[in-house]
C-alpha cells in the first residue's frame, strides 16, 4: 500500500517535504481529502491523507494543536499544508505537536493546486484497493453466515470485537444494554466504568446527549470521548439503522488500538446485520405478546417462567417436564367452510372439522416418535411431541416423515386441504414456545409463497425466516425498491435480463469469467451488462456497503416472488 514515504518519490509533486512526525513516515494512505472545516473530524477515516491551505487554523494556535492531535488519534496518514497562502512556514507549535504524536506533517510547494495533488495521489492509491475489497467481501460473508446460522447479536459482536481488537458495547435506541464483548487486552475494563446490572442507560447523560438524534447527521461512525473521574476513553459510535429508523448503537471502546480503514468497513457491515437482528427481535416480541388464551397459550408464548407453575401445568395437561419437545402446527385450509355465509354456523362447522382432525391424529399416535399432546385453536391443530431425554434427539427427516404420514391420513379421511409447519426440538419444555413460533412461521411462509411442499420444517427455510417472517413485507418491498427498483423496472420496460445477470454475478462472487460461463455469455456481453447496471444504479460495485445492500435486495427479490 502507498505510504507517506512513497509520496517523496512521486515526480509529479516534486518538492513535497516532511517537516515533522517522521515516526509515521510508513503510515499507509488509502484516500486523499481536503480539510477546510474544523467540524469535519467526525467524518474522517483512518489512513486518510489530509490537505489544507491552512485557512481554518491560521489564526488559532489552539486549533492548530487540536488538528494534529485529532488526526493522530483518528489514525490518519498525515497532514499536508500548502505554503505561501496563509503560512510562509509551518508554525513551530504544530511541528512540536506532530513530533509528539508521530503524525507526518508535510509542506506542499505553492505552485501545486490541491485538486491536482489529490488526483495524482489517488491514482497511485486506487490500485491498492483490490485486496481490501476481497477482505471486505470475506468479512461480509462471515457476518451474513453468522446471521443465517442463528448466531445472533452475541456472535456478531464477538466476531467484530476480535476483528477490530477492541471491546464492543451494543445498546438499543434508548441506550439500554443489548450485549457487550470485552477484549482480553483492554486495560480499561468495561464493567469498571459502565453499569451493566440495571435496565438504565449504560452511558452517562453527557455522552448520550453528545450523539446526534437525526440519522442524517451520523450515517458514518463518529468519535466521542467517555469521561469518568479517573479516565477519558476514546470511543467510536455508529448507529444500527434501517430505513431511516435508528434501532440502537454500536460503541467501540477504543482502548486497545486505533481503528484502521478495514475496521470502519467492518463496522458498517456489522451495523446493517445487527439492524436486521434487532428488527427480528422486536417483531418476535410483538408476536409473543399477542399470544395469550389459556394455560397452554401461556406455555406456548413463553410466559411461564416459574418452575412451580410449569410443573403444575404439565401435571394438569399430561406433559412431562423432563422431556424434549417440538411443535407441529397443522393449518386447515377452510375452502369449503369459508363458503358458509352464517357466521355462527361457520364457526361451529370449523370446530367440528378441527375436532375430527384431532381425533385422527390421536388414532395414529403410535406413529409419532414420542408422546403427543394435541389440541386446536380456530382453524389450527397443534401437536406437541415429547421425547424421553435419554433418547437421541429427533432428526429433521424423522419429524417430516411423521408429518407427511399425518398429512396423507388427514387427506384420506377429510375433504379439507392442509399445511403443516414443524418447529425445532428443544431440550427444556420451558423453551417449547420457540418451537411453536417456528411452526407458525412455516405456515405463514407456505401461504405467502404458495409452496408445493405442504410439509415444511423451520430449518428448511432459514434465510426466508430471517428476512421475511420477522420483517414486514412493505419494509422488504421498500428496501428492494430503493436498492434495485430501477434495474427491475428497466427489465420490465425494455425486456432486458439485468436482474438475472446481477444475481448470477453475485452467485459467482463477482467473477466475470465464472459468471459469463454460468450464463453462456460472451465475456464482453457480460461486461457491457454490468456497466449498464452500474450506470442505472449510479454505483461502482466496489464499496462494501453497496455490495451488502445489493446482495440483501437480491435475496428479497426472490422472497417477493418478482417475475423475471
Amino acid at each position: 500500500m502507498l505510504t507517506v514515504k512513497d509520496l517523496m518519490k512521486i515526480k509529479a509533486i516534486d518538492g513535497l517535504k516532511i517537516v515533522a512526525g517522521e515516526e509515521g513516515i510508513h503510515n499507509p494512505i488509502s484516500i486523499v481529502n481536503i480539510i477546510e472545516n474544523p467540524d469535519a473530524f467526525d467524518w474522517l477515516s483512518p489512513n486518510e491523507l489530509l490537505l489544507s491551505t491552512g485557512y481554518i487554523f491560521k489564526s488559532s494556535i489552539e486549533l492548530q494543536n487540536r488538528i494534529i492531535k485529532e488526526l493522530a488519534e483518528l489514525n490518519c496518514a498525515g497532514l499536508v499544508v500548502k505554503m505561501k497562502r496563509y503560512f510562509d512556514k509551518i508554525p513551530q507549535n504544530m511541528i512540536d505537536e506532530a513530533n509528539k504524536y508521530g503524525l507526518p506533517l508535510l509542506e506542499l510547494p505553492f505552485e501545486y493546486t490541491l485538486s491536482n495533488v489529490i488526483s495524482i495521489i489517488n491514482e497511485k492509491v486506487s490500485g491498492e484497493y483490490d485486496l481490501l475489497n476481497r477482505k471486505t467481501l470475506d468479512m461480509h460473508n462471515i457476518f451474513f453466515k453468522i446471521t443465517l446460522e442463528g448466531g445472533g447479536i452475541a456472535k456478531i459482536s464477538s466476531m467484530l470485537s476480535e476483528t477490530i481488537s477492541n471491546p464492543i458495547i451494543i445498546v438499543d435506541k434508548d441506550w439500554r444494554l443489548v450485549h457487550h464483548t470485552e477484549h482480553p487486552q483492554n486495560k480499561s475494563p468495561l464493567e469498571y466504568y459502565l453499569d451493566f446490572s440495571s435496565k438504565k442507560p449504560v452511558f452517562n447523560k453527557e455522552f448520550i446527549d453528545s450523539i446526534p438524534k437525526n440519522l442524517s447527521e451520523m450515517k458514518k461512525s463518529i468519535k466521542r470521548s467517555y469521561h469518568s473521574e479517573d479516565a477519558e476513553i476514546k470511543c467510536r459510535v455508529i448507529p444500527i439503522a434501517a430505513s431511516n429508523d435508528i434501532y440502537g448503537y454500536i460503541v467501540i471502546w477504543q482502548s486497545v488500538r486505533k481503528l484502521t480503514e478495514f475496521d470502519y468497513i467492518n463496522l458498517q457491515q456489522a451495523s446493517t446485520i445487527m439492524a436486521l437482528e434487532l428488527i427480528k427481535a422486536r417483531e418476535i416480541k410483538e408476536l409473543e405478546l399477542r399470544i395469550k388464551q389459556d394455560s397452554f397459550d401461556d406455555l406456548l408464548s413463553g410466559k411461564i417462567t416459574s418452575q412451580e407453575a410449569l410443573q403444575t401445568l404439565c401435571y394438569l395437561h399430561g406433559l412431562n417436564p423432563s422431556y424434549m419437545y417440538y411443535s407441529i402446527v397443522i393449518n386447515i385450509e377452510v375452502n369449503e367452510v369459508a363458503k358458509i355465509e352464517d357466521m355462527i354456523t361457520r364457526k361451529y362447522t370449523m370446530e367440528s372439522v378441527a375436532k375430527k382432525c384431532v381425533g385422527i391424529i390421536y388414532e395414529m399416535a403410535h406413529k409419532a416418535t414420542g408422546e403427543i399432546k394435541c389440541f386446536y385453536r380456530n382453524n389450527r391443530v397443534i401437536i406437541l411431541v415429547g421425547q424421553n431425554e435419554d433418547r437421541p434427539p429427533i432428526t429433521i427427516n424423522e419429524a417430516k416423515q411423521y408429518a407427511n404420514e399425518l398429512l396423507d391420513l388427514l387427506l384420506n379421511k377429510t375433504k379439507e386441504t392442509f399445511l403443516i409447519g414443524i418447529g425445532q426440538q428443544y431440550s427444556k419444555i420451558s423453551s417449547l414456545y420457540k418451537s411453536f413460533s417456528e411452526s407458525n412461521e412455516m405456515i405463514k411462509l407456505m401461504q405467502q409463497k404458495n409452496l408445493q411442499n405442504k410439509v415444511t420444517h423451520y430449518e428448511d427455510y432459514s434465510v426466508h425466516h430471517f428476512l421475511e417472517s420477522n420483517i414486514k413485507e412493505a419494509a422488504l418491498e421498500e428496501f428492494f425498491r430503493k436498492c434495485l427498483g430501477k434495474v427491475y423496472d428497466h427489465d420490465q420496460i425494455h425486456g432486458t435480463s439485468y436482474m438475472l445477470t446481477l444475481e448470477n454475478h453475485f452467485l459467482n462472487n463477482l467473477n466475470v469469467t465464472e459468471t459469463s460461463k454460468a450464463m453462456f455469455l460472451h465475456r464482453n456481453t457480460l461486461i457491457y451488462r454490468i456497466d449498464r447496471i452500474k450506470e442505472i444504479l449510479n454505483v461502482d460495485l466496489k464499496h462494501s456497503e453497496e455490495l451488502l445492500r445489493i446482495q440483501l435486495a437480491l435475496k428479497i427479490f426472490r422472497i417477493l416472488n418478482k417475475n423475471m
